[in-house]
């Protein structure tokens, strides 16, 4: 249980952040884009990543190796090298009461209904956990694979190469959004909704590149509402979007987030072309 609990531990940053209908005109399905002019002297890359998938199905493209070599720096959604970010992941897994205190019996019932029938372990067994750990870990149980996270690769990428890694957020600022997007009651759904049928959807599209299908399946209602859509994806594109520039233009970066955060009207991909630079798919 407690080998569970670690390596569950790190998806716990990329859970949050990769999972109103509005697309852009634009429709290239790509899972890398360029990213230049407005008096950029290099081009910069947005990468879009699932945060966790079998090693059967994962796989770093040729273009996407290119584009890497071409950068200075690499900018995840947190900043999963720092070891002040890796001590709060830690701390932020426990949670600061028992759940049996936290939900109500009906909430705490239900999840105890889940756990059983799906790790084959009551609530007990996570009652000092967050939800979110929970999360993690049927997650990390559901895929029934070893896991590879293209956040991880990609560190150990810029670390051989010994580029930088920093964060376009804070953990802390993840958990907040998160908090205000869904209440326990909500979290509680949603665990439930992570299962194998999960990933039979998701990843067919996602090595398909299909970043457009990919994000309306997880704005789908039974994921997010209006509400739950402007913090955990709208909020966090636009303060990443006023991020990126000054860090464009000081050297080229790599930039790899969740791929629901490229597409639509308040899309990283979108908003990067409102502020003037020229945002293409590499195709090859």
């Amino acid at each position: 249980m407690k080998k569970l609990i670690q390596s569950s531990l790190l998806l716990l940053a990329s859970v949050i952040g990769g999972t109103a209908n509005a697309q852009t005109k634009t429709s290239e399905n790509s899972l890398l884009w360029e990213i230049s002019g407005n008096g950029l002297s290099k081009s910069s890359y947005l990468y879009g990543t699932v945060h966790m998938m079998c090693e059967s199905d994962f796989k770093m493209t040729d273009k996407t190796l290119k584009a890497f070599a071409k950068t200075d720096k690499l900018a995840l959604e947190i900043d999963m090298d720092d070891p002040a970010e890796l001590n709060l992941m830690q701390q932020s897994a426990m949670g600061k009461e028992p759940l049996s205190k936290t939900l109500n019996p009906e909430d705490y019932q239900k999840l105890d209904a889940f756990l059983k029938e799906k790790l084959g372990k009551d609530a007990k067994t996570f009652e000092n956990y967050t939800l979110t750990t929970i999360m993690s870990v049927v997650m990390f149980k559901s895929l029934n694979c070893p896991p590879k996270m293209y956040e991880m690769e990609f560190m150990k990428m810029a670390t051989d190469r010994k580029m930088e890694t920093i964060g376009l957020e804070k953990l802390s600022e993840q958990l907040d959004f998160l908090g205000k997007a869904y209440s326990d009651h909500e979290m509680i759904d949603q665990i439930k909704l992570y299962g194998s049928e999960y990933f039979k959807a998701l990843i067919p599209v996602y090595t398909s590149e299909q970043i457009y299908k990919l994000y309306q399946l997880t704005i789908s209602p039974k994921y997010m509402d209006a509400e739950d859509k402007k913090y955990m994806l709208d909020i966090r594109n636009n303060n990443w979007a006023k991020k990126m520039p000054d860090l464009m233009k000081k050297e080229s970066v790599f930039f790899a987030v969740g791929a629901a955060h490229l597409p639509g009207e308040q899309g990283v991909l979108q908003l990067l072309k409102n502020a003037g630079y020229t945002v293409k798919p590499v195709m090859n």
